[in-house]
């Protein structure tokens, strides 16, 4: 990432009903990177998202994809998911324009 300062990464984390995940996530980021790396998770755990009835890890994914290209929020601001809003917005604004070919967005 370094050598390509066009690239940026997801990471996936599942957050075990703590709120120092994020932290410590975020912490072991340099700070170099910091700025396109971006920390997403489920607050329990991924077997809990089919639980509530959200569908298949394949289908919440395209959910959750589709909202970021669309901009709404109704799959991201389930109770398992909503903590992720700050990192959401950071990852809409830094790469939305990349992902979706929004021209109103910079890539």
């Amino acid at each position: 990432m370094e050598e390509n300062p066009r690239c940026f990464m997801v990471l996936l984390v599942d957050f075990d009903r703590s709120k120092v995940r994020l932290k410590k996530a975020k912490a072991a980021i340099p700070e170099s990177l910091a700025e396109r790396v971006f920390v997403l998770g489920t607050w329990s755990r991924p077997e809990d998202l089919k639980k509530a009835k959200l569908g298949t890890y394949e289908t919440i994914g395209s959910l959750l994809a589709d909202e970021c290209g669309d901009l709404t929020e109704t799959t991201w601001g389930h109770r398992l998911l909503k903590h992720n809003a700050p990192e959401l917005l950071r990852l809409k604004e830094r790469a939305r324009g990349i992902l979706f070919g929004d021209p109103a967005i910079p890539s």
